[in-house]
């Protein structure tokens, strides 16, 4: 008997990972067993392919509400035309991520810390992904010459205490390629804590085995950011990942992103936060979404953030209040009045913790009615930022090309 017909899947295959990552959803028919696509899911499958690659898992197509285009959990995973309207962006390294790789895939941009991209696989591939550029990508995925590459240059540079394996998503990697991974981690003395950013217990929590939490539990100080973003992602399944990792001495954060018509109000987000805050996941970051082409239509307001974060602190626990975070060049910069200098126009003008001041490019949408006012100020001119403009933007198969 099958328990999933949309696959013809048991039970026993539905919550078996790899049967999910086999069984992923990347075309328009398969897509049409989870949802009714509109006119508009439609025309942005076919306008964004060979731009923007998009799956997902079997489990999270499940949670997407099949009629209701606004169900947050689909416009997290299903193309939408904005995604190739014209942007002040094109398709960028905003964090200058490949400036900061000394090897592949291994980001240093702070002194005791790195970012290492160990593949580029993913189990969905969400729409305002920062790492858009490569995601899926084979020119970024690792061979294993590679990863000792990258190995070598952090046992030759003793600086570096904190690593953060990320990719893509690390939790792809086999038990058996983890442990090892992590055995060579674990073999240099200098590095004190590995950290691993995860979103499969959100979009694939049965990759949280026993056997997995056994492989992780030996290699301790391991923590885990997983990356909620709206309470409708809460499911038992997900809470049963989160409490296997918990006993099995994980400590649990999540970082979730700031996304307009997502989670961008006030009930919402109290909604997700205290709901982590019971499966034992500690709110850690809120971040501002990125400055990524194909975005535009998902990104807020600083203003918003700034109002969200006014109206979560004193009305709920202080440890279920995030973080409010902007990722710079120049490191990570807390959204807070001890930061944020003001308002240049289109601007958002910040310190960062390194003392340089970045101008984030943040245009107020028209009619937007500012919940908190910024100081309104000139662009100071040793700000720096990233170069925008207006053009008309049409979609290329490397990203977006500007019609002059």
């Amino acid at each position: 008997m099958t328990a999933f017909p949309q696959h013809n899947a048991s039970a026993a295959e539905w919550s078996d990972w790899r049967w999910q990552m086999r069984h992923r959803v990347h075309d328009l028919a398969t897509l049409e067993r989870y949802i009714h696509p509109t006119e508009g899911e439609r025309a942005a499958i076919a306008a964004t392919e060979g731009l923007f690659r998009w799956t997902i898992t079997p489990y999270y197509a499940s949670l997407m509400d099949a009629i209701d285009p606004t169900c947050p959990v689909r416009q997290h995973v299903v193309p939408q035309h904005a995604e190739v309207e014209p942007d002040i962006v094109g398709v960028v390294d905003p964090l200058d991520e490949v400036g900061h790789s000394p090897v592949k895939n291994l980001v240093h941009n702070y002194p005791d810390k790195v970012a290492f991209c160990v593949t580029s696989e993913c189990a969905v591939y969400c729409r305002y992904c920062l790492c858009k550029r490569m995601v899926g990508d084979a020119d970024f995925m690792m061979r294993k010459d590679e990863l000792r590459e990258a190995l070598a240059y952090l046992r030759a540079t003793p600086a570096i205490r904190d690593v953060l394996l990320t990719g893509g998503d690390p939790l792809v990697f086999s038990d058996a390629n983890l442990d090892w991974l992590l055995s060579e981690l674990r073999a240099i003395p200098h590095v004190e804590v590995v950290r691993l950013g995860s979103r499969l217990p959100v979009v694939n929590p049965f990759r949280i085995t026993d056997a997995l939490c056994e492989v992780l539990r030996t290699h301790h100080p391991v923590w885990l950011n997983t990356h909620f973003n709206h309470p409708k992602e809460l499911t038992p399944e997900a809470a049963e990942a989160c409490a296997r990792l918990a006993d099995a001495g994980v400590p649990l954060g999540n970082q979730s992103v700031l996304l307009r018509g997502i989670n961008d109000d006030v009930a919402t987000m109290r909604a997700l936060c205290e709901g982590l805050v019971a499966m034992r996941v500690r709110p850690y970051y809120l971040y501002q979404a990125q400055l990524i082409g194909g975005t535009a239509h998902l990104r807020t307001p600083i203003e918003t953030g700034l109002s969200l974060m006014r109206e979560l602190r004193g009305h709920t626990s202080g440890f279920a209040v995030p973080a409010y975070i902007l990722d710079t060049p120049d490191g990570k910069v807390p959204l807070t009045r001890d930061y944020v200098l003001g308002r240049a126009g289109d601007h958002v003008v910040m310190e960062t913790t390194r003392g340089t001041v970045w101008a984030e490019p943040n245009p107020l949408p028209e009619g937007y009615e500012a919940p908190v006012h910024l100081l309104a100020i000139a662009l100071p001119a040793d700000a720096k930022t990233i170069p925008t403009r207006a053009p008309t933007f049409v979609p290329v198969p490397d990203g977006y090309a500007a019609v002059e």
